[in-house]
Parts: C-alpha cells; sequence; structure tokens
C-alpha cells in the first residue's frame, strides 16, 4: 500500500491543472511517470509512504482494518506536512467516522479536513498525490519481479497474470505476498484443501 500527500497553494494547482495532472487511474503509465517528475518540482513539499505486506498484516492481526490503516498513515503525513487545509480521498463507506479517526491522530486539531469518495477525480491536489502513490507502487512491483525474476503483472487481484503466479509460486515467496489479502487466503485455502485431499 502506498499513500501520499503534497502541500501547495492555488499558484501551485493551477501549474499542476496546467501540466495535464489529473486521476491516476485516468494515466498512461508513461504519463504517470512524466507527471511524477514535473510534480516533485512544483509543489512546495511532498510525502510518500509505503507499507509493506508485513506491517499490513501485523496490523490486521491486531484489529486494525485496511481503513484504518490508511486514517493513521494519512494522518503521519499531515502532520509531517503542516497544512492549512486538507482534502482527502476516503476508502471508508462511513465518511464522518473516518474523517473524526483521522482528526483525533492530528498535531493540529484546527486543520480544516475535507474528506470525500474519489476526491482524486474532484481535486487536482488529490489527482498530483494520486500519481505519486500509483508511480511509486508501479516501481516497488517492477523490483519485486527483478528481485525473483519472473512477471507477476499488475499484482492486482483482477488480473489473471497475477492470479495464476499466485497459484503457482505460493508457497516459493511467501514474503511478497500479504498473508491477510483474501486472494492469499483463498489460494492457501484450495491447495490445503488439495493436499488433504491427496492425503
Amino acid at each position: 500500500m502506498v499513500l501520499s500527500g503534497i502541500l501547495t497553494d492555488e499558484e501551485g494547482i493551477e501549474s499542476l491543472k496546467s501540466i495535464g495532472v489529473k486521476d491516476s487511474k485516468k494515466l498512461t503509465p508513461r504519463k504517470r511517470a512524466y507527471l511524477f517528475n514535473k510534480i516533485i518540482k512544483i509543489v512546495k513539499k511532498y510525502s510518500i509512504l509505503t507499507v509493506f505486506p508485513e506491517e499490513i498484516d501485523g496490523k490486521l492481526n491486531h484489529g486494525i482494518n485496511l481503513n484504518d490503516i490508511e486514517a493513521i498513515k494519512s494522518a503521519q503525513i499531515i502532520n509531517e506536512l503542516k497544512p492549512d487545509k486538507v482534502i482527502i480521498d476516503c476508502p471508508s463507506p462511513n465518511l464522518k467516522a473516518w474523517k473524526n479517526y483521522v482528526l483525533e491522530l492530528l498535531n493540529d486539531k484546527k486543520i480544516e479536513l475535507i474528506v470525500e469518495h474519489k476526491a482524486d477525480s474532484n481535486h487536482i491536489p488529490c489527482a498530483a498525490a494520486s500519481i505519486l502513490s500509483k508511480v511509486t507502487r508501479d516501481n516497488e512491483i517492477e523490483k519485486i519481479k527483478k528481485k525473483i525474476g519472473i512477471d507477476f503483472g499488475s499484482g492486482y487481484p483482477s488480473d489473471p497474470i497475477t492470479k495464476k503466479f499466485l497459484k503457482e509460486n505460493i508457497d516459493k515467496f511467501p514474503e511478497i505476498f500479504r498473508k491477510s489479502w483474501s486472494t492469499y487466503s483463498d489460494q492457501k485455502g484450495t491447495k490445503l484443501q488439495k493436499s488433504l485431499g491427496d492425503f
């Protein structure tokens, strides 16, 4: 999981808009990589946090869900960047509860906090941050591919190449999988059933 934040002003927002910043999902990998380098030069400050599988699994094992992890990391970024106003793309269906959780974790409780669904589609600063996150995530995926010498696709559960890789390599590279990932546990369960059946 990768989360990012940027610190900018109105002039910076206009500059980001002028170079074609928009929701990272609507851009090609090449365009995102190009914009990444432009964004970090335009903004006043930025922060990128990468949360690796073992940390996610550890938190989930202690009753902290994925939305909570995003809130904790979002607050960490806000505390680092110290903005006057924040716009966050909210992962939770309960906007109010998630916003209140983030507020509890902030050093400055007076920050204006706007929490929305699809904020990366509606706000240029969120779109810029989403590009930083997506490019960083893609780079991490490429590092893993080089390390293990196998192309496993995007790493997303909807990707057939990723699903095939998981099925064939679930026990070979345990360190790269998030054990709490339902796609992983489903496959692990299938493998266990087959083993018991064979026995």
